[in-house]
């Protein structure tokens, strides 16, 4: 599997130490575990703002209908309000 090195500064790395004898896991558990985690929140977020995006692409014309002074200037021209 590969691995990487990680720098921590001494404040963090006792920060860390006493966070891992808390839980009872090791320092190299926990990193893991902090890195899983934010890998799968950050896959859930740009899962969502798909998600966002699709839905305000097939809404776009009844979003400028309810906010009309959130157009760009120009933009609703020649549309049927």
């Amino acid at each position: 599997m590969p691995a990487l090195n990680v720098e921590f500064s001494d404040r963090e790395l006792e920060d860390l130490r006493q966070i891992a004898k808390e839980r009872g896991t090791s320092m190299k558990a926990l990193v893991r575990e902090a890195a899983a985690a934010d890998i799968v929140r950050h896959r859930a977020l740009e899962e969502g703002a798909e998600v966002f995006r699709r839905f305000f692409t097939a809404h776009a014309d009844e979003f400028a209908a309810a906010f009309p002074e959130d157009e760009p200037p120009g933009r609703g021209e020649g549309r049927a309000a």
